[in-house]
Order: C-alpha cells, then sequence, then structure tokens
C-alpha cells in the first residue's frame, strides 16, 4: 500500500509541475513573441482590464517559477531522495521568488483592483460587507502575515538545509 501511495503522490505532483511549467511557458513565450505584457494572457480568452497589469506578470511568473521547483522536488521526493541542486532551489529561490510575487505582485495587483471593484461593486449582492473595504484591510494586513509565513519559510529552509558553517578568518 506505501508503494502505491507513493506512486500516487510522484504522478500527482509530477503533473503538477508539468501543468505549472507549460502554463509558464506558454505565458513567457507569449510575452517574448510579443514583447509585451499587455498581451501575454491574450491566449486566456475573455479578459477584466485587471488581468492585463504588469503586477499579473508578475505574480504568475514568480508562482510558477516556484511552483515548478516545489513539484519537482515533491514528486523526485516520493520515488527516493531529489538531487541536491533541487534541494537547494526548493529551500532557496523563495527568498527572492516570495517578495517579488507579493509587494510588485499580489499587494499592488490588488491596489490596482480597487477602482475596478468599486465600480463594478462586486460582491455587493452576496456578501454583508463592501468588498473593497475587505480588500483594504486585507492590504494593511498583507505586510504582517506575509512576515509570519516567510519567516516560517526560513525556519523550513533551516531544517532541510541545516545551518551553513561559519568561515573562520584568518
Amino acid at each position: 500500500m506505501s508503494q502505491l501511495r507513493n506512486l500516487y503522490l510522484f504522478f500527482y505532483n509530477l503533473l503538477q509541475a508539468l501543468g505549472w511549467a507549460l502554463s509558464l511557458f506558454r505565458i513567457l513565450s507569449t510575452f517574448f513573441s510579443t514583447k509585451s505584457i499587455n498581451g501575454t494572457f491574450s491566449s486566456a480568452g475573455e479578459l477584466i482590464l485587471v488581468q492585463e497589469l504588469p503586477s499579473v506578470f508578475i505574480t504568475f511568473v514568480a508562482w510558477s517559477l516556484s511552483e515548478v521547483i516545489r513539484y519537482s522536488h515533491y514528486a523526485l521526493n516520493c520515488i527516493g531522495s531529489p538531487p541536491h541542486w533541487i534541494t537547494f532551489m526548493r529551500y532557496n529561490t523563495f527568498i527572492f521568488l516570495y517578495p517579488i510575487g507579493i509587494f510588485p505582485g499580489e499587494m499592488w495587483l490588488m491596489y490596482q483592483a480597487l477602482p475596478y471593484i468599486k465600480e463594478q461593486n462586486l460582491y455587493a449582492d452576496s456578501l454583508p460587507f463592501s468588498y473593497s473595504k475587505f480588500i483594504m484591510a486585507l492590504l494593511f494586513c498583507y505586510p504582517f502575515l506575509w512576515m509570519k509565513l516567510y519567516l516560517h519559510l526560513f525556519k523550513q529552509r533551516r531544517s532541510k538545509l541545516g545551518k551553513q558553517p561559519k568561515k573562520k578568518r584568518n
């Protein structure tokens, strides 16, 4: 039963990694062929205004890169020990990808979407509160919540990679 479970987890994580890699490839190939962030998501079909903003592109690239690395690591871990370089990437690339995905990506996107949310009065009929005010409150809390998760990732990094020995000065 353990082998069946590991086989399932291997294929699940492999397919996740391939899916994210394919999505990243399509977005980047469109970006490089059009040389424009605005045309990047045109292959996705009917879009709202916000999806053509650079913050969407930044968020998607940061997420995709981190997910390809993460799911590849998980898949290889299911069939044995992953190569050191993939483990190294898994526990180090978040250091720069996570802040890029959060600040110029997710938070900037939410801020840029506020006029659209207010204009369209989104979710007014289904929520007992103002969705735009909720997004503003979320933007205020986001850095604090982000920092807690970011520091947790450093703890995971230390537990998986161990402390790096300090070089002695001569």
